[in-house]
């Protein structure tokens, strides 16, 4: 039976991208992005209080998605699965979308005068791999291309589980238990840590949705729950903001910030459960949409705040056209190449 409330789960995170990535735009945390205008906290806190269990639970999410996957298919229609799924769409984003938030970054901070094809020279080039300078990154896409590496990699301890005899008992896997597995990522994050994006503590994530919270048991003890995790999820965004503006930083913060993670997806998964277990038009329209929606939605965001964020003045004015603006041309764009037989085929579009 299709567990509907991942799907959910899943399209809510990926629609909060739109605005999430436009409040980059106004973030006081120092990170120019690709466009900048004026400073504002509450944008800020709002990417802060976000960041840790959101990125975090996509990778949970797809874990917990693969053991659904393999049991439909065989371990090599897996891997294809994958190369058309996650990495032929990054190649083809790498090569169509993300150039064009370089090239605006450089017209906005440098005043580049070129056009956009002569940039590219530029966009070639490595530097710091932000794309902030104008040159060479992959953008928004790193989480693609590390789904699929991870995915891969994965494959022989998803093989090893499915083969042997004694499994984990879901039964036994107590709330205490999983409330101290958030030290398995806290270990792991060092681990080819790459500006702040560790292959290492998101494939523990992955694994852990895979091994752990794809139990219907576990599933069903984080529904029973959800209600006293959802609040202490809250409290804890509230420290971890707190946190942040007080400026600590080192391993208590390290270990605030994982603890806040892993209660916030098992509270998201307890909640989903509970209160997105459903198959509607909102389902059906956008679960084959998410992905699609992931790779097109940044370059739209970069393009509309550098056209709005020149034109209009009031920040909150300026923020609401970006976010409303980006995600019906978002869904416009989506619509026009899932019509199209090339475009479907380089960004993974299902008919």
């Amino acid at each position: 039976m299709r567990k509907y409330y991942i799907d959910n789960i899943r399209i809510l995170c990926i629609l909060l991208l739109i605005p999430f990535h436009a409040a980059m735009i106004f973030n006081s945390f120092g990170e120019n992005w690709y466009i900048h205008s004026q400073e504002n906290s509450a944008a800020t806190l709002f990417i802060v209080g976000i960041y840790p269990w959101w990125m975090s639970g996509l990778f949970v999410l797809a874990g917990m998605s693969s053991v659904y996957a393999l049991k439909k298919r065989t371990v090599r229609q897996y891997i294809k699965e994958r190369f058309l799924k996650l990495f032929l769409p990054f190649l083809s984003a790498l090569a169509l979308l993300i150039p064009v938030q370089p090239y605006i970054a450089d017209q906005f901070f440098n005043n580049y005068h070129g056009n956009y094809f002569e940039h590219l020279s530029i966009f070639f080039t490595l530097t710091d791999w932000t794309g902030y300078d104008g040159h060479f990154t992959p953008g928004h896409t790193w989480f693609i291309l590390y789904l699929f590496l991870i995915s891969l990699i994965s494959i022989p301890f998803m093989v090893w589980n499915y083969n042997r005899e004694k499994k984990i008992i879901g039964t036994k896997m107590t709330m205490l238990k999983l409330l101290l597995l958030f030290v398995i990522p806290l270990i792991a994050t060092p681990i080819l840590n790459i500006g702040g994006k560790s292959v290492g503590g998101f494939a523990a994530y992955f694994l852990l949705g895979y091994f752990i919270l794809s139990m219907e048991e576990v599933q069903v003890r984080l529904e029973k729950y959800c209600m006293p995790l959802g609040i202490v999820w809250i409290i804890m965004i509230v420290i971890y903001c707190s946190l942040y503006q007080s400026g600590m930083k080192g391993i208590f913060s390290d270990i605030v910030q994982n603890v806040f993670s892993w209660i916030g997806i098992l509270a998201m998964i307890g909640l989903g459960k509970r209160f997105l277990n459903f198959n509607n038009c909102f389902t059906k329209y956008f679960a084959p949409a998410s992905f699609p929606i992931y790779i097109f939605h940044q370059s739209i965001i970069v393009i509309v705040g550098y056209v709005i964020v020149q034109r209009v003045q009031l920040l909150s004015i300026q923020y609401i056209s970006i976010v409303i603006s980006s995600f019906l041309l978002t869904i416009i764009m989506y619509e026009l190449c899932k019509r199209i037989a090339v475009t479907r085929f380089l960004f993974g579009i299902k008919r």
